[in-house]
């Protein structure tokens, strides 16, 4: 395995459990790892993650306030928008180590970059963690726990295919094989020089 995605799986697995220690979106966090290191953005990464996921479970409580639900989903858009530049500045990163690699002839463009294979992978851990958590449920019919423990074979499965995938990327990308590359989301909705809506009101 690829040393830097079984670091970024342990960075993502020990997010997501510091995370539960209080079960709490408004907990602040305690970032282990050193500020502008590659450690630190990964455990940031994650806690967003999680944090978001709690969020969308708040916001879909149907006895839930307008305007609290009003509140939390501007909450969810700033989070959309942190996790955005947090992922280009992980790609930033690949960017800059791989940037003295000459492509080999031949080489080949990968359909997303790998800071948007490694959001997916933070994703499928807080998946993987809220699956365990139906899983060692009691309350819950046998048909409903087998369906659980279904879908946490499943999940496992994609992590260990994802871990792989993105270690043989990252070995493309070192070997030459493929082509570092990247294109910035350039997300509209929250530049108020490009959201009519935004715009309109000055």
């Amino acid at each position: 395995m690829n040393t830097f995605v079984e670091e970024t799986n342990r960075i993502f697995a020990q997010a997501v459990a510091d995370y539960h220690r209080s079960d709490n979106v408004d907990a602040p966090i305690v970032n282990p790892y050193r500020e502008g290191t590659i450690e630190h953005d990964l455990y940031l990464k994650n806690w967003i993650d999680t944090v978001q996921w709690h969020l969308e479970d708040i916001i879909r409580d149907p006895q839930i306030d307008p305007a609290e639900a009003l509140l939390v989903k501007r909450r969810i858009d700033h989070s959309n928008q942190e996790r955005t530049d947090l992922v280009e500045r992980i790609d930033s990163y690949f960017l800059e180590l791989y940037h003295d690699i000459q492509p080999l002839e031949g080489a080949r463009i990968n359909t997303e970059s790998p800071a948007w294979a490694i959001d997916r992978l933070s994703i499928l851990h807080v998946k993987i963690w809220h699956m365990r958590e139906q899983v060692a449920r009691k309350e819950v019919s046998a048909e409903q726990h087998a369906k659980c423990e279904a879908k946490m074979r499943v999940l496992e499965e994609q992590l260990s295919d994802l871990t792989t995938s993105i270690g043989q990327l990252l070995d493309d990308y070192a070997s030459g094989a493929r082509i570092m590359k990247v294109y910035r989301q350039m997300k509209m909705y929250n530049d108020p020089t490009l959201n009519p809506v935004l715009y309109a009101k000055k």
